[in-house]
């Protein structure tokens, strides 16, 4: 069995008098890809934002191998959330002024890394994801498909212990929406990446070892298959 990676306990996060979510439950294994669905309003994005420590609730504890990394202080859990946490949003969220190559290398360099061995870390990940050709592009010369590759190749730059996707392939026409999702398992057999995948995508959803339905703020069942 596979460690336990991350752990939520009873999350509650209120916008005024909306609670969004209710005192929810999650465990989530090394080496997991987990989807999460549900309705919009559920609570799904606001559950990964903190799982993600992009956001904190009023209650509860988020803890990786078992640390409550929200006790932690402003600046430390930046730099927690920067060496564990990759991010891939539905629109790539690419800098249009810079290539394929920095716009990767960027998390590396804001963590400190030595530019040379962020540089060479981030043109090793587009070859990888079969980008070599596009290293001195920018965004706006790439196509969709290409552009959210090259925002996983972000998210995947530090090395991080798991991967927060919101609608990774909400923009995408069909094909590559096929070749996202591929390379999302792909990356699981290859670096024994940990997966969590909040989207609409039916498809995206039933391929996850797990799925979490969510509905009103809280986890109401769950869909466990065997390994692929």
């Amino acid at each position: 069995m596979s460690s336990l990676m991350i752990e939520a306990r009873n999350i509650v996060k209120r916008y005024g008098d909306l609670e969004v979510l209710r005192g929810v439950e999650l465990d989530i294994a090394q080496g997991e890809i987990v989807s999460i669905v549900g309705p919009s309003g559920a609570g799904k994005t606001t559950l990964l934002q903190i799982i993600g420590t992009l956001d904190l609730p009023q209650q509860g504890e988020v803890r990786y191998e078992g640390k409550n990394v929200l006790a932690l202080k402003d600046k430390e859990l930046a730099h927690f959330r920067n060496r564990n946490i990759g991010f891939v949003f539905q629109f790539h969220q690419l800098l249009p002024e810079f290539t394929m190559l920095e716009n990767v290398a960027i998390p590396a360099l804001l963590g400190g890394d030595n530019r040379n061995d962020a540089m060479n870390r981030a043109r090793h990940l587009l070859e990888k994801l079969h980008l070599a050709d596009r290293l001195n592009h920018k965004p706006s010369q790439l196509s969709g498909g290409e552009c959210q590759r090259v925002a996983v190749a972000r998210a995947l730059i530090n090395n991080p212990k798991v991967i927060l996707a919101d609608e990774p392939s909400g923009s995408l026409d069909s094909q590559n929406k096929q070749e996202l999702h591929q390379l999302f398992f792909d990356l699981r057999e290859d670096l024994g990446q940990t997966f969590i995948i909040v989207t609409h995508d039916e498809d995206l959803a039933a391929q996850a070892d797990r799925t979490l339905h969510m509905r009103d703020g809280m986890i109401v069942e769950q869909t466990i298959r065997t390994a692929r």
